[in-house]
């Protein structure tokens, strides 16, 4: 009976302007992502619901518990899983793959034989870095060249990675897939299809938080694709994120971001790909990385 009256007074409660500020100010530290005044309601509710969960009645008392004991850790990154939007879909923004597929094509019969390295950037639940293996693997078969290829992907979220390595979908995801990748790439039964085990092969999911890019020491990629992430972050930071990915952008790579995630962006490096459906950039051959 007393568990059920916590829960009750649990619901009932606002989230207060200090605790609101101060979790904000947790959340941008340690992953960058900003809680505008107006997702309020959407920080308590997934706060209360997490609350609910683990037996707290106290804001105060749940915010102590992700920063400090043997099972912080944990509970902030379930915390975090809750708060990032995980909606995606296999070649959202076909503009973009096509892009892709331009540049792979391009880079393949300019250059002879290739190593393409991709980096998809908060990929999720999976479905982004698998697009991207395919639409690369498709290009490369066009093009009747050996190259060897691989796409890095990463995200702050656990519970994301561990879909995302099963390579198993509804079905109903099947329509996002234009029908040209169908046969190569997916095994279909009556309610899901599975990424055939090549292409999972060419995907290495990690887990990884983009706020710590600066320091990581990650090496260079020949395409970075980082879409519907950027909107999470201030706009200083935004910047800061781009002009990293221009310094681990080897000389001929293409970085490819979401349309309208930034606006009048430009690096002395990077050239913008001359597209108006496409927000993308390509370094030059003949830039060296500092």
């Amino acid at each position: 009976m007393q568990a059920a009256n916590q829960t009750v007074a649990l619901g009932q409660k606002a989230l207060p302007d200090d605790q609101f500020s101060r979790w904000v100010t947790l959340l941008e530290k340690r992953t960058g992502i900003v809680m505008p005044a107006n997702r309020r309601d959407f920080l308590a509710s997934n706060l209360r619901s997490r609350m609910r969960e683990v037996g707290f009645n106290d804001f105060q008392a749940y915010f102590d518990s992700v920063q400090t004991g043997p099972k912080a850790a944990v509970e902030w990154a379930i915390l975090v899983d809750r708060l990032t939007v995980h909606q995606t879909h296999f070649f959202r923004h076909l503009p973009s793959y096509q892009a892709v597929a331009d540049w792979t094509l391009a880079r393949i019969t300019t250059g002879g034989d290739a190593v393409i390295s991709a980096w998809s950037v908060g990929c999720s639940t999976g479905e982004e870095p698998f697009s991207l293996a395919m639409q690369i693997e498709q290009a490369i078969q066009k093009s009747g060249r050996k190259v060897q290829y691989g796409v890095s992907a990463t995200d702050v979220s656990q519970l994301s990675l561990m879909t995302a390595k099963r390579g198993v979908y509804p079905i109903a995801k099947a329509k996002e897939i234009p029908h040209e990748f169908y046969e190569a790439n997916l095994k279909v039964t009556a309610d899901s299809f599975e990424i055939v085990e090549a292409l999972r092969r060419r995907v290495a999911f990690s887990p990884f938080n983009i706020v710590d890019i600066g320091r990581a020491g990650l090496r260079a990629f020949d395409l970075i694709f980082c879409q519907n992430v950027l909107i999470y972050f201030s706009r200083e930071r935004r910047v800061e994120l781009l002009n990293a990915f221009a310094r681990l952008l080897n000389p001929g790579g293409l970085l490819v971001i979401g349309s309208g995630e930034v606006t009048q962006y430009s690096h002395p490096a990077l050239i913008r790909v001359d597209n108006r459906n496409v927000l993308a950039y390509t370094k030059p051959k003949d830039d060296v990385i500092q």
